[in-house]
């Protein structure tokens, strides 16, 4: 109810703005009639009729009041409507310009620079029936001031109000999976509707751009839980083929030792070399292996080895 009241103010205070729209420069002068009406009036009192002295005053007050209420000014990025008699006369500015007091009026003053309206859609269902809130941005512009002036009463509240009307109507008609990944798209759609709805208001949308979507707690959490068993389902996937591939690897090589007993025999020195170079290394070989590649024999050396070269380094 507060901020009801709040954009009720907001527009009266708009309203009131527009119908008041007295430049600085118009005040400067009124001032400056009065006050040449007030300096006449003193010094001529004594030297002429008091007729005289009221008919100078009403003079400068009715010429400082034309003043103030027919001399305009508009800024760069405006445009004022001019309405004669209440039908649309022309569109003035920017800079300074005159009317007719009581005959003419400007009843609008149209911002011609780039406009950016905020707007959302709270607790909207998507087709999957899931409640989102999204939050959007929209820049627009005025390109025709008559058409804003004349063919919608209030062009910003109903820019708007048509920018939240097509995105509830967008989310409605996607799943929420394609609303998370596909921004770009309803970014582009959003402004193709809401471009067609404001054209003949003499409005133009540039640009729109999903800022946020907020999902309910407990799908965010059962979302994040099925992304991670499915990394962790990639993850063995990707270790069972690596596995395959070492299998074919190690069988490709093993071709290579079968006619060739002596390199198979070097290979299994090299390996146990490796592994005791190490000092407090312990390495583990199956039974097997130590009967065929002589690996008993292989292991006694090198620790024979090893026990001397400690002694000499002892000395």
């Amino acid at each position: 109810m507060d901020n009801r009241l709040l954009k009720n103010v907001v527009q009266k205070n708009r309203i009131l703005k527009t119908d008041l729209h007295i430049s600085a420069i118009a005040g400067f002068v009124f001032g400056i009639c009065l006050i040449i009406a007030m300096a006449g009036a003193l010094m001529g009192d004594g030297r002429y009729s008091d007729g005289l002295l009221g008919a100078w005053v009403v003079f400068w007050m009715l010429i400082g009041t034309y003043i103030l209420y027919a001399l305009k000014v508009a800024s760069q990025w405006e445009k004022g409507v001019v309405l004669r008699l209440g039908k649309f006369r022309s569109l003035r500015g920017p800079g300074l310009f005159w009317i007719v007091p009581i005959v003419d009026n400007v009843t609008t003053w149209i911002d011609s620079r780039v406009m950016v309206t905020p707007f959302s859609a709270e607790k909207t269902l998507t087709k999957d029936t899931v409640p989102v809130d999204v939050d959007a941005v929209l820049f627009w512009v005025v390109w025709d001031a008559e058409k804003a002036a004349l063919e919608v009463k209030d062009y910003q509240s109903a820019i708007s109000w048509a920018a939240q009307t097509a995105l509830r109507d967008i989310i409605g008609r996607m799943m929420l999976a394609d609303i998370l990944v596909g921004r770009s798209a309803i970014d582009e759609e959003l402004q193709h509707i809401i471009d067609e709805r404001t054209t003949p208001w003499g409005v133009t949308v540039q640009s729109v751009e999903i800022r946020d979507i907020v999902i309910p707690q407990d799908l965010e959490d059962a979302m994040s839980r099925q992304a991670q068993a499915e990394r962790e389902r990639q993850a063995r996937v990707i270790l069972g083929e690596s596995e395959k591939q070492i299998a074919a690897s190690f069988s490709e090589a093993s071709q290579a030792y079968i006619d060739n007993p002596t390199a198979l025999h070097l290979r299994a020195m090299n390996m146990l070399f490796e592994g005791l170079k190490e000092k407090g290394a312990l390495v583990i070989v199956p039974s097997s292996a130590v009967d065929t590649m002589n690996l008993g024999g292989l292991s006694g050396m090198v620790s024979l080895g090893q026990n001397n070269a400690s002694r000499e380094e002892k000395k």
